[in-house]
């Protein structure tokens, strides 16, 4: 069972749910994500999210059409790869389409990124073996970086 936090951003208010592996994460529709997809390999029995984070998740997944296959989304930074600024740790990232095709990952890449409805989109040549978006609240440094770099001419 775990103990799942959702800031709801309608309300601005945090809300508490216990869920089992094999439920639906909280404002999820149709069952299309479940806790134990959401909580990947994390040992946590505390995860969170926010509701903006499922909502995007359900778009995608209607966009999409057709199941994605979740690696994980939460993920705490001792427990692998990730560093303490991390959109996983935040819960509200996705790594998604490990199991797909290229041909088939490249399409779910193409429908993120063309859907609005995530902050980023991780690009493929950093992903080759999945696809990376999520629903943070700022852009990165390492974009602000770009940006700076594209308005004095030094990015072509």
């Amino acid at each position: 069972m775990a103990k799942i936090i959702i800031f709801n951003n309608d309300t601005d208010r945090m809300e508490t749910y216990y869920k089992g592996e094999n439920e639906a994460m909280p404002y999820n529709t149709n069952s299309t994500l479940k806790v134990r997809e959401f909580r990947g390999s994390s040992k946590s029995n505390i995860l969170w999210t926010t509701k903006r984070t499922m909502q995007s998740w359900n778009s995608q997944r209607y966009i999409f059409g057709a199941p994605i296959p979740v690696g994980f989304a939460f993920k705490r930074p001792y427990e692998g790869g990730h560093g303490n600024q991390s959109q996983h740790y935040a819960g509200v990232a996705f790594d998604v389409g490990q199991t797909l095709t290229q041909a088939r990952r490249n399409t779910l890449y193409n429908s993120a990124k063309n859907s609005g409805v995530w902050a980023y989109v991780e690009p493929i040549s950093l992903t080759p073996t999945w696809v990376h978006f999520d629903k943070r609240f700022r852009n990165t440094s390492l974009f602000n970086r770009w940006i700076s770099n594209f308005k004095k001419g030094k990015c072509k």
